[in-house]
């Protein structure tokens, strides 16, 4: 992965030996505190040195007449760099990048000695009179941040005014750089997650653990894997922050109730523990990251999961209406694939999901998302069982459920059996696991009902290579019950040749019905398979894996497929033609030439939004001189 700007403007390493601009080793997180404490040395010493600051701060303030605070934007090459990192002793560094410019930045390295990655965040370091500046600030803000009105206004606009007027008030100077190093805490601590804020802004993390007090924090990189951070919590502020996690989820939890599994503000799934009853080495949190931009299909493309012939099978399969299961171990992609395939929903078409913790996103204009609920004071609980009985009476189309575990199953199954398109997930390893599952205790699916299951998708995260990976390991088509044995019978579509890491295809009884069901000729289904993966394999070649204009050019191809793919003819043409002109040596300029037709579809799909993805994790891009 190419890095982002680290040019001395923007993160420098210092080398200096002067700590008042230095950060100290681990200075973002691994203290047991945040900013405005001081890292090391004796606790109460080091609350009472604030507070003797604090008040002598106070009593300047009633002989000063204020002061004028007038800052103008950050500018690095101006103001210096807000953050610096010097490299443990013992650890290379083998990449860093940013995660909130020009505020923090993670620095991946590796501990030769231990034989492993280590994760550090880079955060502004604090001088001492700064500190207890903030100190003073987070008291004075807090109420204009939590009493604001949240309708309209930028809050960060809001909260830069705020601390602006009271430095005024405080009669204090100060230069840029030391404004926006307040200002990032304040907002971190108030509207972020605190010492988890970079962790949370990184878009390579998938899941975080804490597993207890003063214990290092754990993050699935998805290029390192597991890989031990820098961060960690002491007792008082890891047990302050489960409760603030719960709070802002808008649950309870306590010593009494000391387990809660909550979707976070931004979508991420938490399952939080307070104390050391159920969890004897502390407070614990597991953190599986929402994604703002979800996986599609061209994203499991690139990743490997599956292969284009099997998407473009995937594909004709949810068009003609058929069920499917996606099963697998923990952190295997299973919900990742589900909400995935389900971007090839025809457009219009009634969908609703339910989940117990909201994960699914979908750009589909017909989608009603329900999410279960847990009786706090009053009321009663809102299940998955009551939620998919009640969807049935919006008359939907398709319906995707996140995980069926119980008695929701045979609800899922009846409404299958009724003609209903439905799409879940359940924890199995192979085909036979999850047959064996629905048709025993909690589930309990009568064998008549399973039969009415079409594919059944098995994943595994596994090894190729050196590589942690995801991979489709069958794509299973449930045939009905065998009347020599009375076992459910099935076939295998696609299978994973761990060996070659390849994918080998069979007959397929699905598309034999598809076939079937539109009068097709077995060379129009092959043409109607060959399209779509041709549109596949451009979106892919063009990089368009952004969820919204991924959906709006499948919607696109749905109403128009002659004009995409004349569109995708047409540029593979004017491809060979520049290439054909370049190798010739023609220097007319055609090469920077891109194409706009795909553009365009998407512009007329999405109402003309801009449809690329910015990178708001840079501020400039020059090449890292490493």
């Amino acid at each position: 992965m190419e890095p982002p700007d680290y040019s001395e403007s923007a993160v420098t390493r210092d080398d200096s030996d002067d700590v008042g601009t230095r950060p100290p080793e681990n200075t973002s997180a691994t203290a047991d505190g945040d900013p405005p404490q001081i890292s090391g040395g004796d606790e109460s010493h080091r609350e009472s040195m604030i507070d003797a600051a604090r008040r002598t701060i106070r009593r300047l303030l009633e002989t000063l007449q204020g002061s004028t605070v007038d800052v103008g934007e950050y500018d690095p090459s101006t103001h210096g760099p807000l953050v610096t990192f010097d490299v443990p002793d013992g650890i290379e560094e083998v990449e860093r990048y940013w995660v909130d410019a020009p505020f923090s930045f993670i620095s991946i390295g590796y501990d030769h000695e231990a034989n492993e990655h280590r994760y550090h965040t880079v955060e502004p370091p604090l001088r001492e009179d700064e500190r207890v500046l903030l100190e003073s600030l987070f008291e004075d803000v807090r109420d204009p941040l939590l009493y604001r009105d949240d309708e309209g206004g930028d809050i960060e606009e809001l909260l830069r005014k705020t601390i602006r007027d009271s430095l005024e008030q405080y009669g204090v100077e100060i230069d840029a750089a030391t404004f926006y190093r307040l200002f990032y805490y304040i907002h971190r601590d108030f509207r972020g997650y605190g010492r988890l804020d970079p962790i949370m802004h990184d878009p390579h993390v998938e899941d975080v653990s804490c597993d207890g007090y003063d214990l290092p924090i754990f993050v699935y990189h998805d290029e390192y894997t597991d890989i031990e951070t820098s961060v960690s919590f002491g007792k008082t502020n890891l047990d302050q922050f489960v409760i603030r996690l719960a709070q802002h989820s808008g649950r309870h939890i306590s010593i009494g109730d000391p387990m809660v599994e909550t979707t976070l503000p931004d979508g991420s799934r938490a399952e939080l523990a307070l104390g050391e009853e159920v969890t004897p080495r502390g407070s614990a949190f597991t953190i599986r990251k929402y994604a703002d931009d979800p996986f599609t299909p061209i994203d499991l493309l690139e990743y490997g999961t599956f292969s284009v012939e099997q998407m473009a099978y995937l594909w004709l399969a949810i068009e003609h209406n058929k069920s499917l299961l996606f099963a697998g171990g923990t952190a295997s992609g299973k919900t990742t694939s589900m909400n995935a395939i389900s971007m090839f929903i025809p457009p219009r078409s009634k969908v609703v999901t339910i989940e117990d913790t909201r994960e699914l996103q979908l750009s589909h204009d017909n989608w009603l998302s329900s999410v279960t609920r847990e009786r706090i004071h009053e009321g009663t609980d809102v299940t998955m069982y009551d939620l998919l009985r009640s969807a049935l009476r919006h008359r939907p189309e398709y319906i995707v459920v996140g995980e069926v575990r119980g008695k929701e199953a045979m609800t899922l199954f009846q409404a299958m059996n009724t003609g209903h398109t439905t799409y879940s997930t359940m924890h199995a390893d192979s085909v036979q696991t999850a047959i064996n599952r629905l048709e025993n205790d909690p589930i309990n699916v009568p064998r008549s009902m399973v039969r009415s299951l079409d594919i059944l998708s098995i994943q595994t995260l596994t090894r190729s290579g050196d590589q942690r990976v995801r991979r489709n390991k069958v794509l299973a088509e449930i045939e009905g019950i065998d009347q020599r044995t009375g076992e459910l019978d099935y076939s295998t579509a696609y299978t994973w040749e761990s060996d070659t890491d390849s994918f080998r295809s069979n007959s397929s009884r699905v598309l034999s019905e598809i076939r079937e069901e539109r009068g097709w000729s077995q060379t129009e289904l092959l043409t109607e398979l060959d399209n779509r993966e041709l549109f596949l394999e451009y979106l892919q070649a063009n990089g368009i894996s952004d969820y919204e204009r991924f959906t709006a050019l499948v919607n696109q191809y749905y109403s128009d497929p002659e004009r995409i793919l004349e569109t995708i003819a047409d540029e593979r043409d004017e491809s060979t033609e520049r290439k054909e002109g370049s190798d010739c040596g023609d220097g007319d300029g055609r090469d920077e030439h891109r194409s706009v037709a795909v553009d365009t579809a998407t512009a007329e799909a999405t109402g003309g939004a801009d449809a690329d993805r910015s990178d708001s994790s840079t501020v400039d891009d020059p090449v890292w001189d490493r």
